[in-house]
């Protein structure tokens, strides 16, 4: 096994040799020593890269980075299969009103499935995810 910090590894070394000269009764006793050790490295890891994202956020906005684009809504392949999809389901939907509701039911089955495609479809527009258009946004 090949340590990517020789510190750490130096100190899992030193542990077991303690428990061999010690014995098992130590054991957990070293463990938790050891595992402290491990947080105290991950937390002083996990807030550099912390520190590290907050500087790298204040010098984009510093610079005046426009904001972060937002990724794409319904690559081709989602849009194709969700469409297919309530096609599919449209015919056992369409079966069920009639069969339950006559023509009523029919225009109800088929205003729900206009309504999900409407609103799935909806989310690729600004005003569909939220998002507020400024001035900068219009002039191109």
């Amino acid at each position: 096994m090949e340590a990517r910090d020789p510190e750490l590894r130096r100190e899992l070394d030193a542990t077991l040799q303690a428990r061999g000269e010690l014995g098992p009764e130590y054991e957990s006793a070293l463990i938790d020593s050891f595992l402290e050790k491990v947080e105290q490295r991950l937390a002083g890891t996990n807030d550099l890269r912390a520190r590290r994202h907050l500087a790298e956020q204040q010098m984009a906005a510093a610079r005046g980075a426009a904001r972060p684009a937002t990724p794409a809504v319904g690559t081709f392949g989602e849009r194709f299969g969700f469409g297919a999809v309530s096609l599919v389901l449209a015919v056992p939907l369409s079966a069920i009103g009639v069969a339950n509701a006559g023509i009523e039911g029919l225009v109800v089955a088929w205003l729900g499935i206009f309504g999900v495609n409407a609103v799935h479809s909806a989310r690729a527009w600004p005003w569909g995810r939220g998002q507020r258009r400024t001035s900068s946004d219009w002039d191109g």
